[in-house]
């Protein structure tokens, strides 16, 4: 399963408003072909697979909306101008046109067929560019520009065509889509994110669903979050912020088999509806976010956006990185606004009962065997970088006198090399002393090309690295604490069962290990991974690989100890590639010990580390009332 999907048709554009309606002339054709022409100016286009759209059923649409519904819509394109306004009078904020029928049912024709196309393998991913959007659009009634709800539609059909028990819904449009609540409100087979713009009530569609005590009902209850944003100029480091404390560990809990993303883009800087500041950057990561769920199995259906700049912006960026390129470098991560904090504490507050991650917040050349397909042979090594591994054991590995450990030292010099010429993105090097290699390492790319390493370290050992000048920070994620000093850059992650204990893995990854790796801004990432005792250590290790890569534009080493089981090395080298990490299962609740000390390493580290301050079931305040 490789390739992304792109599916559009000119035909979505030939409907437009016919009238004077101050509130729906945003709501243009241009919003769809600013983002094609986008994606082909750049080339994007060519490289996705295309694939022709047919019309949805109406046995489709009946599975999100009622036969009488479709019926009344089914008859807007035998009306009158003066008939269509009244007909469209019954609805709140939308618009009808003679076309709007035979469009929409090309949007949920277009966001089924690419479903199936990633349900059956033909592609890995994609995103539909479609309109009308659908997000708002509810069983009896058209709503928000919304005509038949698309990506409900595709749900509902994913569950029923290919027994899908867990569908995540992602939608990061700036207004709340309750058509998608309203749909899945009592049914736990559809976890539905939404983030939007809400400002206590008093901003559309002012609804008192929309804010974060909005759960879900019955069976389905705490499979709804509402993330509200009660106040404007929302940045990168908020979005950020949720998904690692909210979105990401639920995410992972609940193990989709399929994610679809509602995708709208007046959540970026400069959208007339939004008045947010995050910029068209963080789409790509907040995909690459979502990439390794559901074996990589994502769905981008388009929804809102409309400033054209940053509407075609934020497509390119989220294209790109589905078909696996670099993410950008994003500007001045650093820490949440304290209306976002809020936000988020009182999400994971109420869903507490819900969600086992949220259940124990606490208060204040061996290799080519087993690599996968596609993986480059490292090949001959340059005698200039030979003279410079030479360099680097006489000044920090004096010990170093085998030849074996020599070549090895030559080896990560080359792939530190090739990645800084940007010959390729990352590497991997098995190593006989990962203790010793990850020092040499670090050295050189201080020293050659970047002032910024994040070090990733998992095990129990004293790494020998210098972190008090910030140049390095490195993470050690190990279950017993490691010897000497820490600093704000050392943040030993100490779990009592180590990578066995999966959920209290993935809490100190997303709420600690991303956030302070983001706002740290690394040129380079260091993973190294010491003694692997167990096949069980595997799919953990390939989803942090995994989420790693949204950092440092991919640009990643991985030193694993020569000796390490051979799943484990297979498993690497495919993340590196870009393949979706491993299913982790459902995630049980971690140990009550570990979040303890996770907690007592936020409250060290929260004034240095912006994008950790207090999400702990105690007042959010406290953290800013403490010098």
């Amino acid at each position: 399963m490789s390739g992304s999907a792109l599916i559009y048709d000119k035909e979505m554009t030939r409907y437009k408003l016919l009238w004077t309606d101050p509130v729906c002339e945003i709501e243009t054709p241009e919003r769809l072909m600013v983002s094609y022409e986008a994606l082909k100016s750049k080339g994007l286009e060519q490289r996705c697979e295309s694939f022709p759209i047919r019309e949805a059923t109406e046995e489709e649409i009946l599975l999100a909306h009622s036969k009488e519904y479709l019926e009344a819509v089914k008859q807007t394109p035998h009306l009158s101008l003066e008939e269509l306004r009244t007909f469209t009078q019954q609805y709140s904020d939308v618009y009808f046109h003679p076309n709007i029928y035979h469009c929409a049912k090309m949007a949920v024709g277009a966001t089924i067929q690419l479903v199936d196309n990633v349900m059956t393998g033909k592609v890995r991913n994609g995103m539909a560019l479609v309109r009308p959007p659908g997000h708002h659009s509810q069983r009896n009634a058209a709503n928000g520009f919304c005509v038949f709800n698309n990506v409900a539609i595709a749900a509902v059909h994913a569950k029923n065509h290919y027994n899908l028990s867990r569908i995540l819904i992602v939608d990061w449009d700036i207004h709340h889509g309750q058509g998608v609540q309203y749909c899945f409100e009592e049914d736990p087979s559809v976890l539905y994110f939404s983030w939007h713009r809400y400002e206590h009530r008093s901003f559309w569609p002012y609804l008192a669903e929309s804010d974060f005590d909005g759960v879900g009902k019955g069976k389905g209850a705490g499979f709804n979050i509402n993330l509200p944003w009660n106040k404007v100029g929302m940045t990168n480091s908020d979005y950020l912020y949720a998904f690692f404390q909210v979105l990401l560990p639920v995410a992972y809990e609940f193990d989709p088999e399929l994610v679809l993303i509602c995708a709208g883009f007046d959540s970026a800087i400069g959208d007339p509806e939004g008045h947010m500041c995050a910029s068209p950057e963080i789409f790509g990561h907040l995909t690459h976010l979502l990439m390794s769920l559901a074996k990589g199995r994502l769905c981008v259906v388009l929804e809102g956006g409309y400033n054209m700049s940053s509407l075609a912006q934020s497509v390119c960026q989220t294209v790109q990185t589905l078909l696996g390129d670099p993410t950008p470098v994003l500007a001045s991560v650093g820490s949440p606004c304290h209306s976002a904090l809020e936000s988020v504490q009182n999400v994971r507050a109420v869903h507490q009962n819900y969600w086992n991650c949220f259940k124990h917040i606490v208060v204040s050349t061996e290799l080519k065997d087993c690599l996968p397909e596609g993986c480059q042979q490292l090949g001959e090594i340059s005698q200039m970088y030979i003279e410079e591994a030479k360099k680097i054991r006489n000044n920090h590995a004096q010990g170093m006198t085998d030849e074996k450990s020599l070549q090895c030292l030559q080896n990560v010099v080359s792939v530190l090399e090739k990645i800084k010429n940007k010959e390729v993105r990352n590497g991997l090097v098995l190593v006989p002393d990962v203790f010793v290699f990850v020092s040499c390492a670090v050295q050189h790319t201080l020293s050659s090309y970047c002032d910024r390493v994040l070090v990733v370290y998992v095990g129990d050992d004293t790494v020998p690295l210098d972190t008090q000048d910030g140049r390095v920070l490195l993470v050690q994620i190990c279950s017993k604490e490691p010897e000497g000093e820490k600093s704000h850059y050392h943040v030993p992650l100490c779990l009592s069962k180590g990578l066995h204990d999966r959920a209290s893995v993935m809490q100190a990854v997303l709420c600690l290990l991303l956030p302070m790796a983001y706002e740290f801004d690394p040129g380079l990432v260091v993973q190294v991974l010491g003694k692997c005792n167990s096949k069980q250590e595997v799919p953990i290790w390939a989803q942090l690989t995994s989420l790693l890569q949204g950092l440092a534009q991919g640009k990643t080493l991985a030193l694993l100890q020569r000796g390490c089981d051979p799943e484990m090395v297979n498993a690497t080298g495919a993340s590196l590639s870009g393949s979706p990490g491993p299913s982790l299962g459902p995630l049980g609740t971690p140990l009550a010990e570990n979040m303890e000390a996770l907690e007592a390493q936020r409250q060290r580290l929260k004034s240095q580390w912006g994008l950790l301050l207090k999400t702990g079931v105690s007042s959010i305040f406290n953290d800013f009332a403490k010098p």
